[in-house]
Order: structure tokens, then sequence, then C-alpha cells
């Protein structure tokens, strides 16, 4: 059975057409990278697959379940998370605090104060494990503001495992970063083993050539090309739509 699976999801903003009958399934363990030009409806698919977005048609399942009305937080709690393209932390607070506040935000009881989690032996142990978990633990004491972006990034995804997720989802997660920020997020992709399914907006081809079992061109709201990173790299349409150059899906750089 797949993990996920879209069936013929369309979404409308008016007389605009954001998602055009999309249709496409992730298996168990799969790691799948979502390319296109900038408005071509990555971002609308990744809302709609986290509910934060109802499509106008079609339907999304996840582990053979219809959860296409589903909130947020019900997706969340069977095993989805996503981080953003912009970071989404507490800038003004420490690592460490931002990882308690992460992992009380999966729990059923969620509502505590954060001096109270401060208090929480078993919650301290949590954000520990999830930091050493990703080499983030000794700047546990760092506020968050004062980290590199790339730190912030890398951040940003670990505290998205708290939840113990079966699916990630990324929405260019190396963005603004220097090619050796960005190497690590791939570094730290590749090593999350196949429990966790990966799908993954990203313009950076040699994120997607480095971690990508699957490629997806969407354009305009509906995908137009599907396959390896090697179909992908030498598909000429895939070269004229999206990439406008030969050179940039030349692969990874060395």
């Amino acid at each position: 059975m797949q993990l996920l699976e879209v069936q013929g999801v369309s979404v409308h903003f008016g007389g605009l057409a954001a998602l055009r009958n999309v249709s496409f399934g992730v298996e168990p363990g799969e790691r799948l990278a979502l390319i296109g030009p900038n408005g071509a409806g990555k971002t609308t698919l990744f809302n709609v697959l986290t509910g934060q977005i109802k499509p106008s048609s079609g339907r999304v399942f996840f582990k053979g379940e219809d959860i296409t009305h589903l909130p947020v937080y019900a997706r969340t709690h069977r095993g989805m998370a996503r981080s953003f393209q912009i970071t989404s932390l507490f800038p003004y607070q420490s690592v460490k605090v931002n990882a308690l506040i992460a992992l009380q935000g999966v729990r059923r009881s969620r509502y505590n104060l954060t001096r109270y989690l401060m208090r929480d032996k078993e919650m301290q142990a949590a954000a520990q494990r999830l930091l050493e978990a990703h080499g983030l633990w000794e700047l546990r004491d760092q506020i968050v503001s004062s980290l590199a972006y790339g730190q912030q990034r890398k951040l940003e995804i670990a505290l998205s495992l708290a939840s113990d997720p079966e699916l990630l989802l990324l929405d260019e997660p190396s963005c603004g970063l220097t090619a050796q920020e960005s190497a690590e997020i791939t570094a730290l992709i590749k090593e999350l083993g196949p429990k966790i399914t990966v799908v993954m907006i990203a313009h950076d081809m040699d994120l997607v050539f480095g971690v990508a079992e699957r490629v997806m061109l969407l354009h305009y709201g509906e995908i137009v090309a599907e396959g390896t990173c090697e179909e992908i790299r030498s598909n000429e349409m895939v070269r004229e739509i999206y990439m406008g150059s030969r050179r940039s899906l030349a692969g990874p750089t060395t």
C-alpha cells in the first residue's frame, strides 16, 4: 500500500487554477522531489497535503485513510510533519526551548506553559535526545536568532521530527544556504533512514540529485514530467521549462 496517494487534486483561487487534476503516489521510505518554476503550484500542493488548504476537487489518502478534510493537527497525529521555506522557529528563545516547545506541541495535552516544561524531566530528556541526534545539543543554550542561517534550517528540520513522523514534507530545505550548508542538509536527509518517507520541494538541483529517487516537475499546476534523476536530467522539456540551461541539470558539483 502506498503511504501517500493524491487523486485528481485541483485548487482554484477565483478564476485561477493553482493545481489541475494532480495525481501521484508515494511509496513507504521513498525520497520524492518536486521541482518547477516559481508559481508552478508546489507550495499549494504541500498546503493541500498538510491540510492548510482544502482542494476544490480530488482526494488525499494517507496510509489508506481519506484525510482530505482532516485539519492540520489530525494529520500530524497520524504521522505527517512539515518544515517551511521560511523558518518557523521562535527566534528569541534558545535552541533547547524551541525543542521543548516542538515536543510539547505534538503531545495530546499540549497547552502547558514554558516554565513548566523547563521542570519536566521527561521532556528535558526528550529534548536532549532530539538535539543530540542531529548534532545540535552543544548549541542548546544559544538564542536561535544568533545562529547561522544554515544552523537554523538544520534545527527546523530536526524539530519537524519531534512528532516521530512517517512522512516528512520539506519545503526548500536548502533555501538561502551556502554550498557547504546545503551539503550538510543533504547529509541530514540521507541519514533519516527508510522509516521516514520524504517529499521535498527544491530548486537546489545538487540537493535533488543527491537525495531523490524520483523527481516530478510541476508546471502551471500540472505534473508534466516524472522519472528518476537520470531521466529528469536528460529530459529536454524539463530543461526548457524549468532550468533554462543545460549546465544546471548536469548534476551535483564536485
